[in-house]
């Protein structure tokens, strides 16, 4: 028998007939958003990182249930540790998955409600105020080896030193200012620094829906950027192509033919997807795809497209978004305008 993993919204398991002590859980539970937003920027995957984190708790409950263990000075330090390593660790069943995944491979959608709207304060939506970079950054670090991504997430996004990083890892000083080197040279090579004011992207969300829905090709021709690129993640289950579409004559004619024929029906909130203003679309109470737009520099067009229409991915995001919203606060029209208020 195992500890249930504290805050997970995953089924616990049966509660060990020697539990730790209950400060030694409040501990795990404190660090546990810093743990989850860590592991999740390292795998992009919920469902991994949970695994992970049950891992971390497992080794972390029987640390402090030996009777001889020694006092732990800094939990923060050791949880981040037992942490990263293992999803370093976890890396390798990741990558062999992906091998054999239908089409372009997309993060699983952090999914919250937009910024200036209340949060939910349920323990299984501390993910949402968790520390996520966005989806186009997180689709670029997937080209990182699995050290350079541990390294950029602890150093770029959580500010952590070379030499705490290099204690967490167990190299050199040295070799982890090489690995940070190199990955932030990467990363910024392929996704320069900027960030698209929110209530903008939100705007150009709306349009490009109005115009994709309504098969309007002049439209989208003028919101798409020349070298636009289109990842469709269906996993094999839903709608999305093999491989990413790339090039503004490509993108826009395939959403004039295809949006306004499947996006029948279909009902559209806008919600926060790893930070960033998105649409989350639904059949119904079904989730159908979650639409993530990457504005360039200027704001003025659109870069990327990242669609989301794994039903098991969406799954996931569901727990953390949809599920902690009224029914009403979605658009309940069908032929309503995308950016019509709900009746």
């Amino acid at each position: 028998m195992h500890d249930p993993l504290p805050g997970s919204p995953v089924r616990p398991e049966p509660v060990d007939p020697e539990p730790v002590a209950p400060g030694v859980t409040q501990v795990f539970h404190d660090h546990r958003e810093l743990l989850f937003s860590l592991v999740y920027n390292m795998l992009g995957s919920v469902a991994d990182t949970e695994d992970v984190l049950q891992e971390t708790w497992l080794s972390w409950a029987a640390r402090n249930r030996a009777p001889d263990a020694e006092r732990i000075d800094h939990p923060r330090a050791y949880l981040v540790r037992i942490a990263v390593n293992a999803a370093l660790a976890h890396r390798d069943a990741v990558d062999r998955r992906r091998e054999t995944y239908v089409g372009p491979w997309l993060p699983e959608p952090l999914v919250g409600p937009l910024s200036g709207t209340a949060a939910p304060d349920d323990a299984a939506d501390a993910a949402l105020r968790a520390e996520s970079v966005s989806m186009a950054v997180l689709v670029v670090l997937e080209t990182l080896t699995p050290l350079e991504r541990g390294v950029f997430v602890l150093h770029e996004v959580f500010g952590y030193a070379h030499t705490e990083i290099a204690e967490i890892l167990g190299r050199s000083p040295a070799a982890i200012r090489q690995l940070a080197h190199r990955a932030r040279e990467h990363v910024h090579a392929r996704r320069p620094r900027y960030e698209p004011d929110a209530r903008l992207r939100q705007q150009v969300t709306e349009r490009f829906l109005a115009a994709a829905l309504g098969g309007d090709l002049d439209a989208l021709l003028r919101m798409l950027a020349p070298d636009v690129t289109l990842w469709g993640d269906g996993g094999g289950r839903g709608v999305g192509g093999l491989r990413p579409l790339h090039g503004r004559e490509k993108v826009a004619r395939l959403f004039a033919a295809v949006a306004p024929r499947s996006g029948r029906g279909l009902h559209i909130a806008y919600r926060s997807v790893n930070g960033d203003p998105s649409a989350v679309l639904f059949l119904g109470d079904t989730p159908y795809a979650v639409l993530v737009l990457d504005l360039t520099p200027d704001g003025d067009q659109v870069c990327g497209i990242y669609a989301v229409a794994n039903p098991d991915k969406l799954s996931v995001s569901v727990w953390f978004g949809y599920q902690t919203f009224p029914a009403d606060s979605r658009r309940s029209d069908p032929d309503a305008g995308p950016g019509d208020p709900p009746e």
